[in-house]
């Protein structure tokens, strides 16, 4: 195809059928990535026995938590290696082999053998299929942000957006609510023998749902015009020679934002029973329930974006969550009775929601096409690699050492970090670099 068929192809107007369907695409693919993610994390105890050698299970589960953590550090990785591709081959391309390798490590998982049949090549295939899923869910933060924002047209682009992370919460919650289905269905030593390989079974059959939608998806104008360009950077190199100040700002807004994300969705589960006093069944409904109002909101406050624009809805966000999060988490740790906890952990749920329901947009419209990406996925990648896992870690020693109060502190403090990078950010609304 010529220059000039390429333009005219990329300016062609892309009717409000084609423009759903794929940003349900993408959006689709996103949620099968994170929905067999977590069936890894959320199987883990009946699993683990079987790919491990016989012993503790809390070695065990450790030697599980293991290949976890090889899974999160190859994702910088993924988001390199899909981001040159997508920005070089396109995002339908990307996102297709991104969803490909996902179904793949989950196949292996389902249908490898025990230690017990197989010895030392179980834990191995497990790793595999692992650093597999980690590749793929490294690649798909970067090519689907990039591909939902370009398809998603100026007007409504923080709204539609916003499903990036409505599916991310909608998988986490899936995995779970499959857990809690088998487990009633099923007999502990089924599940423990047989059951859980449904888990990831059913992930895989998802996989090949979502790849064959993404196949028939239409490429994004912006990808199509910057192919017409003959000067077209990928390299990663230039995100530091010629886009050093969108990548900083996004590793930086990445930093916080991650940080706020692990805690107040991650964590809390384990600050009700370990602090609060909850029960495990009861801290389980309470999240639920709350990460569904979380879910639901996270297209409202897209749309806010679109009215009142990216930065003061950044600002806002950060800004109002440094400011409760103290007071917010004191009161959290003496709450006793379920109804308080859930109201209390909305409010940090619904003001950070400012951040998490653009924070994908406002990253994609920092870049030109031709690099948007990598640019997207890389620095985004890493800092979640850096900080992503220490919020957790960072609560949990506060609390060994008798001062819990002072990581309420630090998680207000890093908010404020956002705030400092939000009021930096240039409004990407109005003069952001993605073209319809």
């Amino acid at each position: 195809m010529t220059a000039e068929a390429i333009l005219q192809s990329a300016h062609a107007p892309l009717s409000s059928r084609r423009r759903l369907k794929a940003i349900i695409g993408g959006a689709a693919g996103n949620f099968v990535e994170w929905f067999d993610w977590f069936i890894f994390v959320s199987f883990a105890i009946y699993y683990a026995p079987i790919f491990f050698p016989k012993g503790d299970l809390t070695v065990q589960l450790l030697q599980s938590a293991a290949v976890l953590a090889l899974g999160f550090v190859v994702r910088p990785l993924g988001a390199w290696l899909f981001g040159l591709y997508a920005d070089r081959r396109g995002r339908r391309a990307a996102l297709s082999l991104s969803v490909g390798l996902m179904c793949t490590g989950s196949c292996l998982i389902a249908l490898t053998p025990g230690y017990a049949i197989i010895g030392a090549f179980a834990p191995a295939i497990l790793l595999t299929a692992r650093l597999l899923q980690g590749l793929s869910v490294g690649g798909e933060y970067g090519a689907s942000a990039t591909y939902i924002s370009e398809m998603a047209g100026s007007g409504r682009r923080g709204f539609w957006s916003s499903f990036q992370c409505v599916t991310l919460v909608l998988g986490q919650l899936s995995a779970l609510c499959l857990l809690m289905l088998l487990q009633s269905l099923l007999s502990p030593e089924a599940l423990a023998s047989w059951g859980w390989r449904l888990a990831f079974l059913l992930g895989a059959a998802l996989a090949v749902v979502v790849f064959w939608i993404r196949r028939g998806l239409d490429e994004s104008h912006s990808f199509r015009a910057a192919e017409s360009d003959k000067v077209q950077n990928r390299a990663a190199r230039h995100l530091l020679t010629e886009h050093r100040r969108a990548t900083i700002l996004v590793f930086a807004l990445t930093a916080a934002g991650s940080t706020g994300f692990y805690v107040f969705i991650g964590y809390m589960q384990k600050f009700l029973v370990n602090t609060s006093g909850f029960t495990a069944p009861q801290a389980t409904a309470i999240m639920a329930v709350a990460l569904v109002i979380f879910l639901l909101a996270q297209p409202l406050f897209g749309l806010l974006s679109d009215i009142i624009g990216r930065r003061r809805s950044l600002i806002m966000s950060f800004g109002a969550t440094a400011l409760c999060t103290v007071p917010v988490m004191q009161a959290l740790s003496t709450a006793r009775h379920p109804a308080e906890a859930f109201a209390l952990i909305l409010v940090p749920l619904l003001l950070f929601s400012g951040y998490t329901a653009i924070g994908a947009v406002v990253k994609a419209e920092l870049y030109p096409a031709h690099i948007r990406a990598l640019g997207v996925g890389l620095p985004y990648a890493l800092a979640n690699a850096v900080f992503g896992g220490t919020g957790e870690f960072l609560a949990l020693w506060f609390k060994r050492v008798g001062r819990e109060d002072m990581f309420f502190y630090y998680l207000a403090a890093v908010m404020l970090a956002g705030l400092i990078v939000a009021l930096l950010l240039p409004e990407t609304r109005d003069h952001g670099l993605i073209e319809d």
